[in-house]
């Protein structure tokens, strides 16, 4: 996968690339609203991780994850990380590493 010096572009460049579904962590799995889908760790890969630091503040830092589901449904994760990281699951932790 490509290199992206922002969040913003990292976005645009992924959704070009197919991954047009937004995701939610949630503790145990990720949810796509719109599809009105959850998918379980053993549902899903992560195809490019991507992290992002805040200039000015530490607190500003992000992952951004481009997900592919075994079904072939594309999408995004964002999700701070550091002093904000979400609790999730060790199977969720194991699988987002």
């Amino acid at each position: 996968m490509k290199n992206y010096d922002t969040l913003s572009e990292a976005i645009t460049g992924l959704q070009a690339d197919g991954y047009v579904y937004d995701f939610n962590l949630k503790s145990h799995c990720l949810e796509c609203a719109t599809l009105k889908l959850e998918l379980n760790p053993e549902d899903f890969e992560v195809d490019g991780m991507f992290r992002f630091e805040g200039m000015s503040s530490t607190d500003d830092n992000s992952v951004l994850y481009a997900i592919s589901s075994k079904n072939g449904i594309k999408g995004l994760l964002v999700d701070a990380y550091g002093v904000y990281a979400e609790n999730i699951s060790e199977a969720m932790r194991k699988k987002l590493r």
